[in-house]
């Protein structure tokens, strides 16, 4: 075994994880590559071919990559858990009335697992993954998780549900690099295609991106389930009709399929009576939140209300905010009233770069 030890790395076949395997190869770690398939695009009832990072080219270009630096590479096939968990939740999701975010299930609840006890079977010390964010141990023994170099890409938000015990076997190679750096890394290796290799941000196993679609194939009887029901403003004033609950997200302003002659949004979905709230922009915001599933990062608990920057989004820029406990909840209070919180997604928040934790918003 290598001096620095052995290490699996995840390796979707983008530039990501593939720059932080050679990187780790090259600083004189065993490395090990292992790429995660985690659903059949077949199945999902898509028309055009897989993309992102569970496709057939991606399994093939991490594999190809593997084998020209002379390390192993493993493909791990997780359709299972994957579809009973993260495909399950996000169809329940909708079907609640609530927002899902599968990116934050799949990393948290099923790739870091799965990682995790295929390392402990290939006695591999360590695993990596291209996520853009840092790792240390603070001074009161906890791992703390705090943000990317580069902010554009920060992937701190979708890490806050990894325990403590996966983040001390936990490296992440890119945390001090930025995006335009690890693409030239690429092209300094010789890999021209791979720096050039365009980014999915869609969900990777909603094809087209059209999640409408995706809950009909995957629910068939969900129009005849739920059907029609009203639109109506704060008032309770009814003003038109809606093709069913579950096809609406919070803060939703395009696709409506109704027209009031001003711009409105969906500011609440009430699914026990199939009904969608619409307003105007300002009656989206709220000056509070509730948060569910939370995970402490850096503390293990909140022993009193604390100041923190909150996080309602994955592009959101974060609030300031003051956080305190309630039970198994957590209750954030807004300096400034944010607009679309949205159940269901997630609500992360910060001590300047350090991931404090996060959870799920609540209705």
């Amino acid at each position: 075994m290598s001096k620095r030890g052995r290490v699996l790395v995840a390796m979707s076949g983008g530039v990501d994880s593939s720059v932080a395997s050679v990187m780790l190869h090259e600083q004189g770690y065993e490395v090990i590559g292992i790429t995660m398939k985690t659903w059949d695009y077949a199945s999902a009832g898509g028309s055009s071919k897989e993309t992102g990072c569970c496709s057939l080219d991606s399994i093939n270009d991490a594999r190809t990559l593997a084998v020209n630096y002379g390390f192993p590479h493993y493909i791990l096939d997780i359709r299972d858990e994957f579809g009973d968990f993260v495909i399950d939740n996000f169809v329940e999701e909708y079907i609640a009335g609530r927002t899902p975010n599968p990116c934050v299930l799949c990393n948290t609840h099923i790739k870091w697992e799965a990682l995790m006890k295929r390392a402990d079977k290939l006695d591999c010390e360590f695993i990596a993954t291209g996520h853009y964010a840092n790792i240390r141990m603070h001074d009161n023994g906890r791992y703390v998780i705090s943000k990317g170099k580069d902010e554009n890409k920060d992937q701190s938000y979708v890490l806050w549900g990894v325990s403590q015990e996966n983040l001390a076997r936990t490296q992440f190679p890119l945390g001090s690099f930025t995006k335009k750096e690890i693409r030239q890394m690429a092209l300094d290796m010789g890999q021209k295609e791979l720096a050039n290799k365009s980014e999915s941000y869609e969900i990777c196993f909603v094809p087209d991106n059209d999640y409408r679609a995706f809950l009909r194939h995957k629910v068939p009887t969900l129009d005849q389930q739920i059907g029609p029901g009203n639109f109506i403003l704060s008032d309770g004033t009814v003003v038109g009709k809606h093709i069913g609950y579950p096809y609406f997200t919070i803060g939703q302003r395009k696709g409506l399929g109704i027209a009031l002659g001003k711009p409105m949004f969906v500011i609440e979905i009430l699914p026990e009576s199939n009904t969608v709230v619409l307003g105007e922009e300002h009656e989206l915001e709220k000056s509070h939140a509730y948060v569910r599933n939370v995970n402490f990062v850096k503390y293990a608990g909140l022993d009193q209300p604390m100041e923190a920057i909150s996080k309602v989004r994955y592009k959101d820029s974060g609030a300031l905010s003051t956080i305190s406990q309630e039970g198994d909840k957590v209750r954030i209070d807004f300096v400034h009233n944010v607009k679309g919180i949205a159940p269901g997604q997630s609500a992360v928040f910060y001590e300047g770069n350090d991931l404090l934790g996060g959870g799920f918003l609540m209705k």
